[in-house]
């Protein structure tokens, strides 16, 4: 089974990802984009670096989909195969969120290039919910503790990220999804996580 975590930033997904798969255990896979091999984490630091270039959209989404073509041939597909539940951290999902709604580019553009490229959706997307306004805060938190240099996409205006936000809630309503209350206190999150995916595993 493939799991995509889905939100916008702050909205909590690593922390319930790492719950997910410690009650999964050893038949479940982590894994993020971009990232996810040596080349999606080349990409990673060039798109999400607070000091990164500003890249044209169009840029900007093929480099996103040249990270995903790589993820899923050397990685996604492969641990599926094996019989494993990967989680993933952003899918597809994102790009039409980011790209799409945030950068205005066409959604069909997107899907087709995806379908053309990567073939592969999700059999089952978690979205963390959260108003942008909390999960920035959140996320800027985290950037600073962490000291890691991925700060471009918070740097965009509130209502890039509220666009963002918008269209997650949109595919949720016509995917096999699940939306959970991000802004919940963090053990309501991860259990309402468990209790969806478990649930929808049948295990």
């Amino acid at each position: 089974m493939f799991i995509v975590f889905e939100g916008g930033e702050g909205a909590g997904k690593t922390t319930a990802m790492a719950a997910l798969a410690a009650r999964l255990g050893a038949r479940a896979m982590v894994t993020r984009e971009p990232g996810g091999t040596p080349e999606g984490l080349a990409l990673r630091a060039l798109l999400l670096a607070g000091d990164a270039p500003d890249w044209d959209p169009t840029a900007e989404l093929l480099l996103m989909m040249a990270a995903r073509v790589q993820h899923v041939v050397r990685v996604i597909r492969p641990a599926l195969a094996a019989g494993r539940v990967v989680l993933c951290d952003r899918f597809v999902g994102s790009t039409l969120a980011y790209q799409g709604a945030g950068r205005g580019l066409d959604s069909g553009l997107i899907l087709e290039l995806h379908r053309r490229a990567v073939g592969l959706l999700p059999d089952f997307t978690v979205l963390l919910d959260v108003d942008p306004r909390v999960g920035l805060q959140r996320s800027g938190r985290r950037l600073a503790a962490s000291g890691q240099n991925e700060g471009r996409f918070e740097r965009l205006d509130l209502a890039f990220h509220t666009r963002v936000r918008q269209s997650f809630l949109t595919q949720a309503a016509s995917s096999r999804s699940v939306v959970i209350n991000a802004a919940s206190p963090a053990p309501e999150v991860r259990q309402a996580v468990l209790d969806a995916v478990v649930a929808f595993l049948g295990t």
